[in-house]
């Protein structure tokens, strides 16, 4: 479907969004980047250094406060707080604190439940929520032929949606999809038993939450973009795309 124009008061011609816009639009949010020499850049992408560290540390503030002292409240409590205190940061710097309200409110939300349950388990609930919804999402996007990482990574490289009408291009996307779907199932069949082991299994859970969060998704996207990389030189220019 392409980009369809309409008359303006005015007489002149104004674009609608085509699927090609939209594309780009979700591929822009996606918060991927790449090196100037073609590489991903597989950190920028985590959201840097800060953006790690807004991954990572609540849940570890958590895990380590319940480990020591056994308190879910205070524990929940805690980890909120360290959340909290990123979204100041990013205020008082004046950066864009997206980011760290999105996580703020996720930390939040995991901790209602865990305090509503009374269960530590139940703070990490949410994330497997989040984890079955990406693997329906990225599921559903090969099965109707328009892989996301296809989404993502052609507007990384300048291909748009070309790859589309490459039939060993499109295959590339669809198996870089289907690395991203293995690494997000891969977490939930490590910690959903862990889950359902109770108390005995809180520590383990958060440790591989850890330890399967950024690291695991850093490697998933790093081989999904090697795998869909495409022969040397035939990546296109903006010049050409245009």
């Amino acid at each position: 479907m392409e980009s369809e124009s309409r008359p303006t008061p005015d007489g002149r011609a104004e674009r609608e969004p085509g699927v090609a816009d939209l594309a780009a639009a979700y591929a822009a949010k996606a918060g991927l980047h790449r090196h100037d020499d073609g590489r991903i850049d597989v950190l920028r992408s985590a959201g840097g250094i800060r953006g790690v560290l807004e991954s990572v540390l609540p849940g570890l503030v958590f895990l380590v406060a319940f480990t020591v002292l056994r308190d879910l409240v205070l524990s929940a409590v805690l980890a909120v707080a360290v959340a909290a205190v990123f979204v100041v940061v990013r205020l008082v710097g004046r950066t864009t604190p997206t980011q760290a309200f999105a996580g703020v409110a996720g930390i939040a939300v995991s901790a209602a439940l865990a305090l509503f349950t009374g269960k530590a388990q139940d703070f990490y609930i949410t994330g497997f929520l989040t984890n079955a919804a990406y693997i329906v999402a990225l599921s559903v996007s090969v099965a109707v032929r328009w892989p996301l990482m296809g989404v993502v990574f052609g507007f990384l490289r300048n291909e748009g949606l070309h790859w589309r009408q490459d039939r060993q291009r499109a295959r590339q996307y669809r198996l870089g999809t289907w690395i991203m779907v293995a690494v997000l199932a891969l977490r939930l069949v490590v910690e959903v038993p862990l889950y359902l082991a109770g108390d005995a299994g809180v520590v383990a859970l958060g440790a591989m939450r850890l330890i399967l969060g950024i690291p695991l998704y850093a490697l998933g996207i790093w081989l999904a973009w090697l795998v869909s990389r495409p022969l040397p030189g035939t990546e296109r220019t903006d010049d050409a795309r245009a």
